[in-house]
């Protein structure tokens, strides 16, 4: 029993300890200031971009640069409004999902505009400089 004891202790200390030293699969960048410190991610890692949108004025975040091939994007934007919102019209999160697939460095670049108005400077730029391992 004693070897037990002192066997387990030692054990669950490493798993403690290797557990801390992994990077996460998945983290989220959520970003209202549009823009972010430069990333390091490594090859396999997912992320999930958040900004803030309203579709209902008009104005649509546009990928400017996708970090391709260091980056694959996963699918398209999905656009969510809060449950507890309460109002017709009101803001929302645009979030796009991404996979570290190649190492490298690259920049995810975005834009928030009408896409109608020609010759207009976006309202809005989110840009993220991105080192894969």
């Amino acid at each position: 029993m004693l070897f037990v004891r002192r066997a387990l202790l030692p054990a669950a200390a490493l798993l403690l300890s290797a557990c801390a030293q992994q990077t996460p699969n998945t983290l989220t960048l959520d970003n209202h200031a549009r823009s972010c410190q430069p990333m390091q991610l490594s090859q396999g890692q997912e992320f999930n971009l958040r900004l803030p949108s309203n579709p209902t004025t008009g104005f649509r975040w546009s990928l400017r640069s996708d970090g391709a091939p260091q980056l694959k994007l996963l699918g398209p934007e999905v656009y969510t409004v809060p449950e507890k919102a309460g109002v017709v019209g009101g803001a929302g999160v645009s979030t796009w999902r991404f996979r570290a697939a190649s190492s490298g460095d690259t920049t995810l670049a975005l834009e928030y505009a009408r896409p109608w108005e020609q010759d207009v400077a976006p309202a809005q730029r989110f840009d993220c400089r991105i080192r894969v391992k």
